[in-house]
């Protein structure tokens, strides 16, 4: 499922900024339990939070989906 994959993805990432998800929520002014559930993949984000996550990791949100989903999915 993309959610969980996505989730995986942005876990990823988040660690390797070295910030706990604590950090990296009050970084991009999300709740620390909502950035859970989106890490976990429990969460269908919109577009937005999304755009809030990859400006948060310094990436594109192109980059933010780079290896997750495609047609053997």
């Amino acid at each position: 499922m993309i959610t969980k994959e996505l989730g995986e993805r942005i876990k990823e990432l988040r660690k390797e900024t070295g910030l706990s998800q604590e950090k990296f929520a009050l970084k991009i002014e999300m709740d620390r339990t909502y950035f859970a559930t989106v890490e976990s993949g429990k969460r269908n984000i919109s577009l937005l939070n999304i755009e809030k996550i990859a400006d948060g990791l310094g990436i594109s949100i192109s980059q933010l989906f780079e290896g997750i989903g495609g047609k053997d999915k």
